[in-house]
């Protein structure tokens, strides 16, 4: 592609999704949930995007989770009418939230009892929620034997229009586990907590289910006892914590960012990129060496990025900048001007900086 041209897609840092590889990544976790016979609510925060929502729809999917309820309008006005917001209930946001229950079938969460109070008060229109809990990642959520909270934020939710769903989590530390091994067994502590306290409230409550949703799990898991609805979000596009962590493999891989080659270092076997912190943020992985690893460069040939050459990653980020090592032949030879693919370690933040991107 000369480097010259005017209509140059790919002249400043864009994100490029592979459509071929993003549907057989839907299907096949489609198939696994049928095959499994779970309730299938992928996650969109990911994507971000109603034409790969459209994917889904043509493997019959009909209900999504969120992660705002910003997120929610957009994908209530691009006609998807069963929405759960996967984020415990934001309290200045109460009445957005209830404008949107009286247009859409809701679910929200709630992990401690003045959320559920204060939704409670405010509700016009049925909705449902899910209790959060926290299965050991300690980011959101009530702990597991705290009955007296969960029993709190049950009494909370008085209203009739409140309508308890089930026991939700997000068991978020798969993303530092060191084997395929230790996923599974995170996988199944989770699912044990949650068949658990399904089986103590089920009575009072029928109908409750247990949800949970991380990437690894859903990918790597065969035994989903316990388990009624999975939420995975990031194996549509994968990435390269995903490929670290055994759950998928290169070929699965569908979002890339194309960057431009602006300069050569030969003397200290690195360039640089135009594609910084802003495009790819600064989540890292850890090298064998210790250093650190902001995204894998390959070959980017004919509109297709190509198997990596080597251990080409970037080592250095900053706002616009990303410094890469030179490690294989192929990166050598690059010449300014030339155009790469940045295999994202996170394809989720990589996504979600591109749409709120003004550049």
């Amino acid at each position: 592609m000369d480097p010259n041209r005017i209509d140059d897609p790919f002249s400043f840092p864009t994100i490029l999704i592979n459509e071929q590889i993003c549907r057989q990544n839907i299907h096949q976790m489609a198939e696994k949930a049928r095959t499994k016979q779970l309730i299938f609510r992928p996650h969109f925060k990911t994507h971000q995007s109603v034409e790969v929502g459209g994917w889904f729809r043509e493997e019959g999917i009909d209900a999504i989770t969120v992660s705002s309820v910003k997120m929610a309008d957009f994908f209530s006005k691009a006609g998807w009418k069963d929405i759960t917001i996967a984020f415990p209930v934001n309290m200045r946001e109460i009445e957005e939230i209830s404008r949107h229950a009286g247009k859409i079938k809701l679910n929200v969460l709630f992990d401690v009892p003045e959320q559920a109070e204060a939704l409670a008060l405010k509700l016009g229109s049925p909705a449902g929620y899910f209790i959060k809990i926290d299965v050991g990642y300690h980011r959101a959520g009530v702990l597991p034997d705290d009955f007296k909270t969960i029993d709190a934020i049950i009494s909370s939710a008085g209203s009739e229009l409140l309508h308890f769903r089930g026991f939700l989590t997000h068991a978020g530390q798969t993303y530092t586990a060191k084997s395929k091994d230790e996923i599974i067994k995170i996988h199944g502590n989770a699912s044990e907590i949650l068949y658990r306290l399904k089986q103590k409230y089920i009575q009072k409550y029928p109908g409750i289910i247990a949800s949970t949703g991380d990437t690894p799990s859903c990918s790597l898991a065969e035994d989903f006892t316990g388990i009624d609805e999975i939420r995975p979000g990031n194996f549509v596009f994968y990435d390269l914590m995903q490929l670290k962590l055994g759950s998928c493999g290169f070929s699965q891989i569908a979002a890339a960012v194309i960057c431009p080659v602006v300069s050569v270092y030969p003397d200290r076997n690195e360039a640089l990129i135009f594609g910084g912190a802003v495009h790819l943020s600064k989540e890292s992985l850890t090298n064998p060496d210790g250093s650190k690893n902001y995204g894998l460069i390959v070959p980017f040939v004919d509109g297709y990025w190509q198997s990596p050459k080597g251990n080409d990653y970037l080592v250095s980020l900053s706002q616009e900048h990303g410094i890469f090592r030179t490690s294989s032949q192929w990166a050598r030879s690059l010449k300014p001007g030339d155009q790469v693919a940045v295999i994202p370690v996170h394809s989720c933040l990589a996504a979600n900086l591109f749409r709120n991107a003004d550049c």
